[in-house]
């Protein structure tokens, strides 16, 4: 009988702190979600911008040039892991992945609302472009970042569980994407 209430005082003792791990882990995961929800927003919907921002007559050029700027964001990628990497040892993983939620968001604001080559001419696809790199830099300092502060706060033993949740919510950004442009398109005829 007291082994029993040992191991429930134990328990209640530790609650606190699965909590806090667990919020750590779900916030972490929230900000991967969106990270990925905002860099697959681009290449779902650029069937429906890429004569905005490029000027050609053929849907065919305007989307290799639409696709090679989203292909650019992945150049950027491990600068960011690099960069983001620097941060989070000398500011903290949560900073880190704080900023680059915040530097993703600004890239998908600056790309709604960018003017199109009608407006500002060979600016917007330079603008794009800069914002996708800006995204691509995010992404790949949120991706290293979020992993290894999803395992230090993971509970022992259960690391690689709480760990795989960054990949899990990689995935889900991607269908989050999708799922919002397939009901914006059937709602309305495009994004």
């Amino acid at each position: 009988m007291a082994e029993i209430i040992q191991r429930i005082d134990k328990n209640n003792a530790e609650a606190p702190e699965m909590r806090r791990r667990i919020w750590a882990i779900v916030g972490a995961s929230s900000g991967n979600l969106v990270e990925w929800f905002d860099f697959y927003v681009y290449s779902f919907c650029s069937l429906y911008f890429a004569h905005i921002f490029f000027p050609s007559g053929n849907t065919t050029t305007q989307l290799l040039q639409t696709a090679g700027v989203f292909a650019a964001g992945f150049l950027m990628r491990p600068i960011g892991g690099w960069l983001f990497g620097r941060i989070a040892d000398r500011r903290g993983r949560k900073a880190s992945m704080l900023i680059s939620v915040c530097m993703m968001c600004m890239g998908s604001l600056v790309i709604a609302c960018l003017p199109g080559y009608d407006t500002i001419g060979t600016w917007a696809p330079a603008l794009l472009l800069i914002a996708r790199l800006f995204q691509g830099l995010s992404v790949g300092g949120e991706y290293g970042t979020s992993a290894t502060y999803m395992s230090e706060v993971a509970l022992e033993g259960r690391k690689g569980f709480f760990a795989s949740f960054q990949y899990v919510t990689l995935i889900g950004g991607q269908l989050l994407a999708l799922l919002v442009v397939v009901i914006f398109a059937a709602g309305s005829g495009g994004c």
